[in-house]
């Protein structure tokens, strides 16, 4: 899976989870997960655990960093090495 098909099932889990399949028309590679979409704590967990379905792979929550969230493409970015 590339970098641009992780993206596109982290734009679609995300549009998912915070009940707005509207907005994630704008959404790019450089839209911040945090401030941008305004994702809560409740709603990364879900989403995440999607993620991991979705994607299926674990991931290790220690592993994981606020800066992985900064950006679509940087979450994009590390779900690759864990892939």
């Amino acid at each position: 899976m590339d970098k641009e098909s992780i993206e596109e099932v982290v734009i679609s889990l995300l549009a998912k989870t915070i009940d707005d399949e509207n907005s994630k028309d704008t959404w790019t590679a450089e839209t911040d997960i945090i401030n941008d979409i305004g994702i809560d704590s409740i709603q990364l967990v879900r989403f995440m655990l999607s993620v991991e379905d979705e994607l299926g792979i674990s991931l290790d929550f220690d592993d994981l960093d606020f800066d992985d969230f900064s950006s679509i493409g940087a979450l994009a970015d590390y779900l690759m090495k864990n892939i």
